[in-house]
């Protein structure tokens, strides 16, 4: 008899598997393979139950027949005969363990062999009593640094929705919304449509004179896992994925004042009801009304709504109320960047690092997005892992990079050298200044604190601002938003130094990043200091996630003039510090 999972629970069992298998000192692709395959299921849009029936599993992308008889295994027994054999040798307290900055998988395995540590508790305790630094090659710093991530709550992964996983999921529904005959208007709506860098829940608006048949579709995608409610105007379902969408669906004449209300943010919507309480109304998703009593009057659009208490319409991604009421009033918004605007990206990686493609193929991806210039900026040694490249290395790769670029010159196209290099403890650079000072563009970035505390890594950090041929300070905080926290890092202190250098600052646009954080965004902006939208892509099709970095953006307040590649690459050359000013062309062609 098959046992029934959802999908979160097959995704749940298999990251098991892999982080154990990890501990077991299993080949890295066996655990490559693994962890893909519960991303595949946990964001699959359909059940994993029904397409293992089916026999589809390996229509996903990375799941084989291997990975595929694993999960009928699963559905036919509860479990996995190689998820036991580990589990009978490995507690699954380890797993935790080996998410908490410091402890891998060989350290999570000598603590629980030599001192029988088996949770990340009983290693707070162990730590607090000095026991940890016992261990050989460990030593009494590494100790004080697991602690202090256990104590910063350092430890199992944030299971959170990203902005694109979310993104892919309400654009499918709001477009089947669309196309059904009786829809006359359908939108996201809620902090997915202000894109907040993480979601819970998703909630989408429409219009329609019946409700009732757009309810009904909705309730009966093929996505849908369950149900939950389904009224008059309103319907609520999880997804396959976990995720739970509402919906809500309103007559045409009310379709400004629901979209407006649901759209939110909770602070914004209290000082927009503020603002009409101060003209004697009262307002509400239904619409305006007279405090002293009257027929409510709905809004058709939302700029009806903002028109009535005399504001400028104001985009979405600025509702926080955090000053956008009062530029609103003087007629002062900013006009936000657009995805459009960017000419060029300026952090990308090709195989020559840690890439899946060679620097042509990416290129070749750039100019099908409409892009005139990218940036190959693969890793330098430092980062670890066997991945990066030492002075010779980047001097060859420098060279190979330009050969590739020659011939997309007759094209309209600058493909440039780089390199991200990383930002060594004391400030210093992972490659020799003479190797930096020839490649087209120069990322620097920390990878991890290096032992550092706040004021040791913000003057780290300052140093890289302060190198006459670092362009840009890329993902300064290091956050990733399903599992790390930022670093403690002085980052106004980083910002008056950018902009007292002329360094520029980065939005990562890879949703698991998002880092400058629009505040910093915003902060920066008004500090001089001038922002790239880069997509640090590693793959062709990752370029695509430009967008994410220009919704980032445009909640920091960013225009177009303060995005430094909303330039041509000759008209980019302005900006530089004057060390970097290379003229209209790459080195290779002057």
């Amino acid at each position: 008899m098959l046992v029934t999972m959802r999908n979160a629970e097959v995704a749940d069992l298999f990251d098991l598997l892999a982080s154990l298998s990890e501990l077991d000192g299993a080949v890295v692709y066996k655990v490559i393979a693994y962890r893909k395959a519960a991303e595949r299921f946990r964001s699959a849009p359909e059940s994993i139950e029904r397409m293992a029936a089916e026999g589809r599993l390996t229509e996903l992308a990375d799941i084989g027949a291997t990975i595929a008889t694993k999960v009928d295994e699963l559905l036919a027994t509860g479990t996995m005969a190689a998820l036991e054999k580990l589990r009978a040798v490995y507690p699954d307290g380890l797993v935790e363990m080996m998410r908490v900055p410091g402890v891998g998988p060989k350290t999570a395995k000598r603590l629980y062999s030599e001192l029988g540590i088996d949770s990340t508790e009983s290693l707070k305790a162990a730590c607090e009593a000095g026991h940890v630094h016992e261990l050989k090659g460990l030593g009494e710093k590494k100790e004080a640094g697991i602690l202090e991530a256990l104590q910063a709550g350092g430890g199992p992964r944030k299971h959170v929705i990203l902005l694109d996983h979310a993104l892919e999921r309400a654009e499918a529904l709001v477009a089947l919304l669309r196309a059904e005959p009786g829809c006359v208007a359908a939108e996201i709506a809620g902090s997915l449509r202000r894109r907040k860098e993480t979601i819970g829940d998703v909630d989408l608006v429409a219009a329609a004179n019946d409700p009732a048949p757009l309810l009904q579709r909705f309730a009966e995608y093929a996505g849908v896992q369950d149900v939950t409610a389904l009224g008059e105007a309103k319907a609520s379902v999880v997804l396959h994925d976990g995720m739970q969408v509402d919906l809500r669906v309103i007559e045409p004449a009310q379709w400004g004042s629901l979209l407006q209300h649901f759209t939110g943010s909770k602070a914004h919507n209290v000082a927009l009801r503020e603002r009409a309480r101060s003209q004697g109304l009262s307002l509400s998703e239904h619409g305006f009304a007279p405090i002293a009593g009257g027929d409510v009057a709905p809004c058709a659009t939302e700029e009806e709504v903002y028109g009535r208490l005399g504001l400028q319409w104001i985009p979405p991604e600025l509702r926080e109320n955090q000053g956008e009421l009062e530029a609103a009033a003087n007629g002062a918004l900013p006009v936000l960047v657009s995805l459009a605007e960017l000419q060029g990206d300026v952090h990308a990686h090709s195989d020559a690092s840690d890439g899946h493609a060679t620097p042509s193929e990416m290129a070749e991806a750039a100019i099908v997005r409409g892009l005139s210039y990218l940036t190959i900026t693969d890793h330098s040694k430092a980062v670890g892992m066997g991945i990066g490249l030492d002075a010779d290395k980047t001097v060859a790769h420098m060279k190979l990079v330009q050969k590739a670029a020659k011939p997309l010159r007759s094209r309209g196209f600058y493909l440039l050298t780089g390199i991200e290099v990383d930002i060594m403890p004391g400030g210093l650079l992972d490659l020799p200044d003479e190797v930096l000072a020839e490649l087209d563009w120069v990322v620097a970035s920390a990878h991890g604190r290096r032992g550092q505390d706040r004021d040791a890594l913000t003057a780290s950090m300052i140093a890289a601002a302060e190198h006459p041929s670092v362009d840009v300070i890329a993902h300064p905080t290091g956050r990733l938003l399903d599992g790390r926290e930022p670093y403690d890092l002085d980052v106004e202190a980083l910002i008056s130094a950018c902009a007292r250098t002329g360094t520029f600052l980065e939005v990562n646009a890879n949703p698991k990043r998002l880092d400058l954080r629009p505040e910093h965004v915003r902060a920066a902006i008004a500090a001089g200091v001038k922002i790239c939208i880069s997509s640090d892509a590693h793959h062709p099709d990752s370029i695509d996630v430009l967008r994410y970095g220009v919704d980032c953006a445009r909640r920091g307040w960013a225009t177009a003039g303060d995005i430094v590649n909303t330039r041509s690459w000759p008209e980019l050359q302005a900006l530089r510090k004057p060390a970097r000013h290379f003229g209209p062309g790459p080195k290779m062609s002057r």
